[in-house]
This record gives structure tokens, C-alpha cells and sequence, in this order.
């Protein structure tokens, strides 16, 4: 069994698609942040197991769900149905074979205006730093991610917010571990679903910020 943690605010509209999609074998956690429809809900009511994440923050969400998991691998999945979660296969399979330590989905847009071009412009950059800066042959911060848990948890990760995917990047690589990345498709977020990162430039924006402090410490 593999564990999916699924960072959530006010999702309830994407969480069928989402969840009803995910291979056998992999069992869905998601880490609720809060929200004010019914996501955690229509979580339970399709199997998931729910945790209750009364930090707010993306960091606090992911890895809430992260402890709660029992999994020897765990992936991390946006909530939004802007992957595909069949794909999960091909991020988490070299994980659990032992073959990566770290496996990052490269998003490859399905369609035009999946990603905006400010979202992919900082991604962009950040990645080009990255590369830059710690040698590792990456292009994309990669949301949909597959890792082992325990050698993850002894990272003491300390980001909460939006710095939190970059800053497991940055540890993982300072450990030595090999890290690489296989290309996942990236759609349109589920209609009756709103972005909180991606989609405005104001979201994109806060991330970028909480990105750079993870990169000055």
C-alpha cells in the first residue's frame, strides 16, 4: 500500500474526481485546512481518511498528512484535479523499487491556459536556481511527488506555507539523495474549484515569497 496525501482547502468539487481515480493500491489522506464546504465530507464519505489541520498553510497541511501516514512510500497530490491520479503509477513505482530517492511529477500542460505563464515563469526560475545552486538536473517544483516517509520525517522539514515542496527539494539534495523527475500531464483545475496559487498572480506571488525565505535559510 501506498499513501497519497492530499493537501485540501474547499476542494469538494474536485475530491470525486480525484479520489475515485486513484490506482489500486494507493490508499488517499487528506489533510483538510480548514475548509468551509463540505470537503472533508465528501472526503470520508469515498474513503478517504481525514486529518483535521487547523494550521493554516500548505506546509502545515502536507505534512500533517505526511504523520498521519503509515506507508513505507508516501506520495503528495494537489487536491484540485488538475493531475491525473492514475498517473501516480509512474512517480511512485522507481520510489518503491528503490531506485529514487526523491520523484518529482514534470508537469507538461494538456491544454492551453492549464498553467499560467506568470505560475510557469517563477517555476521556472526556481527551478534554474536550484540547478544552479545545488546541481540537480530538475526542471519543475513538481506537486505530484512520491518519497519514502521515514527518511522524508528525519529531514525536520520547517516550512508550513507554500515554501514547504522547495524546501524538501533543497534537503533532500543537501542529504545526497537522487532525486529526479518524469513527465505527468497537467490539466485545467476541476470546474467549482478555486486556485490558490497558480491562478492569480497575487497567489503565485505569496508562494514565490515563501519560497525565496526557504532559499536565504
Amino acid at each position: 500500500m501506498i499513501d497519497v496525501v492530499l493537501p485540501c482547502l474547499n476542494e469538494a468539487a474536485a475530491l470525486p474526481l480525484v479520489l475515485t481515480r486513484l490506482p489500486e493500491g494507493f490508499r488517499a489522506i487528506v489533510a483538510d485546512n480548514g475548509s468551509t464546504d463540505d470537503s472533508a465530507r465528501v472526503a470520508a464519505d469515498l474513503g478517504a481518511t481525514v486529518v483535521s489541520v487547523p494550521q493554516r498553510g500548505f506546509g502545515a497541511a502536507a505534512h500533517a498528512g505526511l504523520e498521519a501516514a503509515t506507508a513505507e512510500v508516501v506520495c503528495f497530490l494537489d487536491a484540485d484535479g488538475s493531475f491525473d491520479p492514475a498517473q501516480l503509477v509512474r512517480v511512485a513505482e522507481p520510489v518503491d523499487r528503490g531506485d529514487v530517492d526523491l520523484m518529482l511529477g514534470r508537469r507538461r500542460p494538456t491544454t492551453r491556459g492549464a498553467w499560467p505563464p506568470h505560475a510557469q515563469a517563477a517555476n521556472a526560475l526556481l527551478s534554474w536556481r536550484l540547478r544552479r545552486t545545488l546541481g540537480i538536473d530538475i526542471h519543475d517544483l513538481g506537486p505530484m511527488r512520491a518519497v519514502r516517509r521515514r527518511p522524508l520525517l528525519n529531514l525536520y522539514l520547517r516550512d508550513r506555507r507554500f515554501g514547504y515542496p522547495l524546501e524538501m527539494i533543497i534537503m533532500a539534495a543537501r542529504a545526497g539523495w537522487d532525486i529526479r523527475e518524469v513527465d505527468v500531464d497537467y490539466a485545467p483545475r476541476a470546474a467549482g474549484t478555486k486556485s490558490k496559487v497558480t491562478g492569480t498572480v497575487k497567489g503565485t506571488l505569496r508562494a514565490v515569497r515563501d519560497m525565496s525565505k526557504v532559499l536565504a535559510r
